[in-house]
């Protein structure tokens, strides 16, 4: 089965850095193959006979082990990915100013990230849908993003330290190179 693997906070601002060709290495070493990397931001993409479980035990170890400032990540099959890919609001597919996608690792509580993100305060030209393994966040002007309840309190959530984002041209590469 063909997997990516998102890790969270990694090669920002030069800190917690990960050179991603010591990461497909690693993860070849674990077994994994057709092993791809996407930029600098923590893409793997791979195909393994392992289970999800044993995947995620298995990258958990190797994160201890190696790069231990790695505290979640998401790792999502090709079925998981068109799961939601298949299910995407029409808004989704507009010319938007800023898409974002905000995935959920094994760490967030998507009851209560969901209910909290349902409670914000949204300005009108922000759209949210929540899917099985992300949040889908949209705004249609740049010129309001510092009012947007994305940007005044999504840092501020206790769950923001348990989820990884991606921008809209990274979902949609995701999509292309877990689908090979």
């Amino acid at each position: 089965m063909r997997y990516v693997l998102l890790l969270r906070g990694i090669n920002v601002g030069g800190n917690n850095k990960v050179a991603m060709a010591d990461l497909k290495q690693l993860a070849v070493d674990l077994g994994c193959q057709k092993v791809v990397t996407y930029i600098n931001s923590g893409n793997l993409f791979f195909d393994s006979e392992h289970s999800p479980s044993v995947l995620k035990k298995s990258f958990t170890a190797l994160f201890e082990k190696h790069y231990p400032f790695v505290k979640s990540f998401v790792l999502l099959s090709q079925s998981d990915y068109q799961k939601d890919a298949d299910c995407l609001p029409a808004w989704w597919e507009e010319d938007l100013a800023r898409k974002d996608v905000l995935f959920y690792s094994d760490k967030v509580d998507r009851s209560f990230l969901e209910d909290r993100i349902a409670h914000l305060p949204l300005t009108a030209d922000e759209l949210v849908h929540f899917g099985k393994s992300a949040v889908f966040w949209g705004k249609r002007d740049e010129k309001t993003y510092l009012k947007t309840a994305y940007h005044k309190y999504l840092l501020k959530e206790p769950f923001y330290k348990n989820i990884t984002i991606r921008n809209g041209k990274t979902y949609a590469k995701i999509g292309e190179l877990v689908t090979v």
